[in-house]
């Protein structure tokens, strides 16, 4: 839809942010650049999933780095989770996500591409009207992700999966294996994938091991927390 129909019609858009300032700061934004607007708010995944269903948005807003229920901590994967299962339960719906590191975006990057809708991705330290550029560019459909996105790392689900499991974990490739109901040979060949994917190779003169080199360079990705 055009940004002139939804000037028509209410908009209703859920904007989910744990920061409270930043949350009323983009509400207000919205609300006065649009002139019927139906906003809502929350501050956590679960908040989030449970109003989706009960308003249906026109527009989805949402920070990476949220907690998953009250009282829990803000983390980048829950953010991509709640990002991922709105993409597949609202496939039509436009998303914007707000964040000061978009590096973890790059686990749904294939998924991003797929979207029904408009996808943006719009940095924190944009100005007001970029901000509102951006909006207005997912309700037309548009899908908008940062340059390092485009090009890059070719990461498959199974990878980032033994990646999680290892790394936020702490499980060893057995129980990384009987986790994912793969053999262990796999979790092996897995491992050698991620690390030719992240120009990962045995280097003695580093004296680190080759495990804890992947670790390092998978967070400078923003492959794990």
């Amino acid at each position: 839809m055009s940004q002139a129909l939804f000037n028509q019609e209410i908009l209703k858009i859920l904007v989910v942010d744990d920061h409270e300032l930043i949350l009323g700061s983009t509400v207000q934004v919205l609300e006065q650049h649009y002139s019927k607007v139906d906003m809502h708010t929350a501050k956590t995944a679960w908040e989030a999933l449970e109003k989706l269903d009960k308003i249906k948005p026109q527009l989805f807003v949402v920070d990476i780095s949220i907690p998953d229920k009250d009282g829990g901590s803000a983390r980048s994967e829950v953010g991509i989770n709640l990002i991922k299962t709105v993409m597949e339960r609202y496939p039509e719906l436009p998303i914007v996500v707000q964040s000061a590191d978009f590096r973890p975006l790059v686990k749904l990057k294939f998924a991003i591409h797929e979207h029904g809708a408009g996808f943006i991705v719009a940095e924190k330290k944009l100005t007001k009207q970029e901000m509102l550029t951006r909006v207005d560019w997912a309700l037309n459909g548009v899908t908008y992700t940062p340059k390092e996105m485009r090009s890059g790392l070719e990461i498959k689900e199974d990878w980032l999966r033994v990646l999680e499991l290892a790394f936020n974990h702490g499980l060893q490739d057995k129980a990384i294996a009987e986790e994912m109901n793969i053999s262990e040979r796999t979790v092996r060949r897995h491992w050698s994938n991620i690390q030719d994917a992240l120009s990962i190779y045995d280097c003695p003169e580093k004296r680190i091991n080759l495990r804890v080199q992947t670790g390092m360079r998978a967070r400078e990705e923003g492959l794990i927390d």
